[in-house]
């Protein structure tokens, strides 16, 4: 790949590891919607409701994250790399084939949500499955080679714009849960970054009442199903069995 031109080294960078963080929630969230969904029994539409619900929210989330990037990262990278900068148009290719898994598994989910039939679920497991295969190759490539591109190329203000750009296009009843996702995970040092870096307002709210909701969001989410081990959500990670074997034949390609 060919740079244009050399970055202002004299500039303050942003610490764009912190998009780290982020994807661990995604990857945690999109196995987890694999998971929990192979488990629900044939025709508990009240439960395939809930789970209905929950990709909504996880669709929400994922959605508004890579716009940001697609109109405040992605343009400002290409003006400032050569016209080989097939990193950035890769990032591109790949948003467009995240959205176009989701898309698949939005259609599936609305036939099973319907009256939970068991061959709708298990239709819905395996687009779920495809989508986090998609995103978790999405998400590794970004670490490994946009992310370094992204620090040494954009401003502090530039790279904060996303965070800002989430803040405003993200629904208020849905931010506090999808921060709790964020957080859910991290290490002490990571937290105490990462909401230092909020609104004094979203902190607020979060030490007030956030933590208390977003406990409320995972009890109705996941009931008494407890995630796999946190390295499962890792870069690079290949997802070990659950313990939900049991639940359905579609529980196999949740894995």
């Amino acid at each position: 790949m060919t740079i244009s031109a050399a970055p202002d080294t004299e500039m303050e960078r942003p610490n764009t590891q912190e998009m780290a963080i982020i994807h661990r929630a995604f990857r945690r969230e999109s196995r987890l919607l694999a998971e929990l969904t192979a488990r629900v029994p044939a025709g508990d539409t009240a439960r395939a409701r809930v789970l209905a619900g929950y990709f909504r929210w996880y669709q929400s989330g994922l959605g508004v994250h890579h716009h940001g990037e697609d109109e405040l990262v992605w343009p400002l990278l290409l003006a400032r790399l050569d016209l080989g900068a097939d990193v950035v148009l890769r990032m591109e290719a790949q948003h467009e084939k995240v959205a176009a898994s989701l898309a698949r598994a939005q259609t599936a989910l609305v036939a099973w949500e319907a009256g939970a039939d068991r061959s709708d679920r298990d239709a819905l497991v395996e687009a779920l499955v495809e989508h986090r295969a998609v995103l978790t190759e999405h998400l590794d490539d970004e670490e490994t080679h946009l992310l370094p591109l992204a620090a040494a190329y954009l401003s502090v203000p530039e790279w904060a714009a996303q965070g800002e750009h989430f803040l405003a296009n993200t629904p208020k009843n849905a931010l506090v849960t999808l921060l709790g996702a964020v957080l859910e995970d991290v290490q002490p040092a990571e937290r105490k970054a990462f909401l230092a870096g909020l609104p004094r307002p979203a902190r607020i709210i979060w030490f007030t009442v956030g933590r208390i909701l977003y406990a409320a969001h995972v009890r109705r989410i996941r009931g008494g199903h407890r995630p796999a081990a946190i390295a499962a959500d890792q870069p690079g990670a290949v997802d070990e069995a659950s313990a939900v074997d049991e639940a359905a034949p579609a529980t196999r390609l949740a894995r």
